[in-house]
């Protein structure tokens, strides 16, 4: 797998550059996640790409996943925060996407495929300001992800954490292998302040000695330990996943 290194030069983009929607549809007990396969791999992914909205992620637990949680993640990003709010609006009007989508929305309320969906909106940061997907990381049927949220105690402390991202996690990250696919701060969400990130990797186990690295390097060590930095982390969501079939990341 290509390791990807950070925009740095004056003209590449800048911290909110892009914006990312994480969807998570949770199914609970009784969810169909094969009619949620199948409206997002030909419904949904299809109308995106025709808003020229994507690559689009989409990614379930996988067998190293700690959590327990029975969901199917979904990351969208945007050029620009008009689409967003223009996008249902396409969606209702798309004729493609209404007949693809039909088995799924009409799907009676008695018997719903999911149990809710929760969503955030993050901005890009200047670490990292622009989604990436690794090239040949698609041909690795191997591959792992991470997808991380760090949570603060108020919006200062998190800002800090944003700080410490920008001025040196990142390039820590490439050193160890832990390749960026989008880092972005929360601006909306059901966990506030906080930022969230998705990593991947070649396989689990390079996954597992990549952070093992991480915690050994010498400049996370001199990093973690500058009191500026003290406390920025309040709350850790650590989802370890893997890649529907039809993912575009």
């Amino acid at each position: 797998m290509a390791v990807l290194t950070p925009p740095g030069r004056a003209d590449e983009p800048q911290a909110g550059s892009q914006f990312y929607e994480v969807r998570t549809y949770e199914l609970g007990d009784q969810g169909d996640e094969a009619l949620l396969d199948s409206y997002l791999e030909s419904a949904l992914l299809p109308a995106l790409e025709r808003q020229q909205i994507g690559p689009i992620g989409v990614f379930s637990p996988s067998a190293a996943d700690e959590t327990g949680t029975q969901a199917v993640f979904v990351v969208i990003p945007y050029d620009q925060l008009e689409q967003i709010a223009t996008l249902r609006d396409a969606l209702a009007s798309d004729e493609d996407y209404q007949a693809a989508a039909k088995e799924y929305l009409d799907r009676p309320h008695t018997n719903p495929p999911y149990e809710r969906i929760r969503s955030e909106l993050l901005s890009s940061m200047a670490c990292w300001p622009e989604l990436q997907v690794a090239d040949g990381s698609l041909e690795n049927d191997e591959r792992v992800y991470e997808l991380r949220l760090y949570e603060s105690a108020n919006e200062r402390i998190g800002d800090l954490k944003v700080d410490m991202f920008n001025n040196g996690e990142v390039p820590i990250f490439l050193d160890v292998a832990i390749t960026p696919v989008f880092i972005g701060q929360c601006l909306m969400g059901p966990q506030m302040p906080s930022l969230t990130y998705l990593t991947v990797y070649e396989n689990d186990e390079a996954r597992r000695q990549a952070w093992k690295d991480f915690l050994a390097h010498p400049d996370w060590k001199v990093l973690s330990k500058n009191p500026k930095y003290a406390g920025t982390v309040s709350h850790i969501d650590k989802f370890v996943l893997q890649a529907k079939p039809y993912s575009q990341m």
